[in-house]
């Protein structure tokens, strides 16, 4: 499998990434499988997994550092993330000082190393300065604790404001970003990929199949109606069929799905695809539940998509246009709360 640099940092890493957001109480249960699924993957090619304390509450970094023992954790670029809500106390979550110092230590834990390699901030905080956080990703750097730091689902803005604190205040700087990125999804082609292509940074993708959208699962004529599990009903707004702007990406998938049959491949292969041919982009991070899954999409990573099929993608979902702004990933606090509108 082709490897590809992360950044500018040197550190080459597969140019699909596995997910282990699936490995644990919300995906696969049995350890045993979960771990031969890993190495399945490690056996293919794939050198890079990511994992966040917040996946089944601590289980899939769990299941990670036991499918990584014995020796196969140097060969690994390990990826793991923190700010998501750990318990229901205040200060289990966020980007502060004093929850990145103590959450780290658990990481390391559950993953059985002394080390993680790309530690990332799930999300942006808002309430925290994010000199704050570079303070303290900067000591761990520093301890050996990390190798690099990341984040996760950051607008431009925040990506050049993390960037110009480290260099006025000597921290480290941020050297990845982790961007919701798919055929349905392109609201970062705007200005994200290209904030991070002139930071060198690295661009690790996540949901390349919508979240399911592009997996072949949601066609015309189809049984699936709406949120089929408790995690999409959390997540009502992604995946209700009620909803007009799902009906455009339902109708969106169609034609995609007809374009790669067409074109003589799966779907899911021509939304991987997509996704890892973008010059700014490194890796595609993929999900899979079962080995069926894994295998599915570990064939995308030979795939290469004509200008013809390029430009019918676009026809069928122009360059940086999200269908539904609710797959962006996150949302500024003050166009949530009517209190904090301008």
């Amino acid at each position: 499998m082709e490897h590809r640099s992360l950044g500018r940092t040197g550190v080459s890493v597969s140019k699909l990434c596995l997910g282990a957001m699936m490995f644990g109480e919300y995906g696969t249960k049995d350890h045993d499988e979960s771990i031969r699924i890993i190495h399945r993957a490690l056996d293919a090619g794939i050198n890079f997994i990511d994992t966040a304390d917040v996946y089944s509450q601590g289980e899939s970094e769990e299941i990670v550092g036991k499918a990584l023992a014995g020796g196969k954790r140097n060969d690994v670029v390990l990826a793991s993330k923190v700010h998501m809500p750990m318990g229901h106390e205040p200060n289990r979550r966020g980007n502060s000082r004093r929850w990145i110092m103590k959450e780290v230590e658990s990481s390391l834990g559950r993953l059985g190393t002394d080390w993680i390699d790309l530690y990332q901030i799930h999300r942006p905080d808002p309430d925290t300065d994010i000199d704050e956080t570079l303070g303290a990703l900067t000591d761990l750097l520093h301890q050996g604790k990390i190798r690099y730091l990341g984040h996760s689902t950051f607008p431009a803005s925040m990506i050049v404001e993390a960037q110009w604190t480290a260099q006025r205040r000597g921290r480290e700087r941020f050297r990845c970003e982790q961007p919701p990125y798919s055929i349905l999804t392109r609201a970062i082609e705007n200005d994200v990929l290209p904030t991070c292509a002139r930071y060198g940074m690295g661009v690790i993708a996540y949901s390349p199949l919508a979240g399911g959208w592009l997996s072949g699962r949601y066609r015309e004529g189809s049984e699936v109606r709406g949120p089929m599990s408790p995690a999409r009903q959390r997540l009502a707004n992604r995946f209700d069929l009620s909803m007009a702007v799902n009906q455009r990406k339902l109708e969106a998938a169609e034609r995609l799905a007809q374009l790669a049959e067409e074109t003589g491949i799966s779907l899911i292969e021509m939304a991987i695809a997509f996704v890892v041919r973008h010059p700014a982009v490194t890796a595609a991070i993929i999900g899979p539940r079962t080995m069926e899954h894994l295998e599915s999409q570990l064939t995308a990573a030979d795939i290469e998509l004509s200008t013809d099929v390029l430009d019918r993608i676009d026809s069928i979902n122009p360059p940086g246009t999200t269908i539904n702004p609710a797959d962006n990933g996150w949302v500024s606090p003050a166009l949530q709360t009517p209190a904090r509108r301008p």
